[in-house]
């Protein structure tokens, strides 16, 4: 059997998923693949958020972990964190790996039932 993450490792994912529930978050999320950071202005352009909106949000996503602020002058750039994002990466492996399992007892058992 695997081993079940801990209550800690459970409430940083649930985090994750919470701040990635939202389409607008999920969208500069979405921004910031390209790998450099960007200011809040280059995140806001080409689409109807005030900045203090996209402020908003990357605040929600950087107290989730998922980005990180770098100060470039009297700017703040924002950046995807990696690293969370491989923790949650590596929770959703492994929560499919007991799904694929499960399916797979289930299917040896029908099918040894004859059903």
């Amino acid at each position: 059997m695997s081993r079940r993450p801990s209550a800690a490792a459970l409430k940083t994912s649930a985090a994750v998923f919470a701040a990635l529930g939202d389409g607008t978050r999920l969208s500069l999320v979405s921004r910031l693949t390209g790998g450099a950071p960007q200011s809040i202005t280059q995140l806001t352009a080409g689409t109807r958020l005030t900045r203090q909106a996209v402020t908003k949000h990357l605040r929600v996503l950087e107290g989730a972990g998922v980005v990180r602020s770098i100060r470039v002058g009297r700017e703040s750039q924002f950046e995807l964190e990696l690293k969370r994002l491989a923790e949650v990466r590596r929770y959703l492996d492994r929560v499919s790996k007991e799904w694929d399992d499960a399916l797979g007892r289930l299917a040896a058992h029908l099918e040894g039932d004859g059903v």
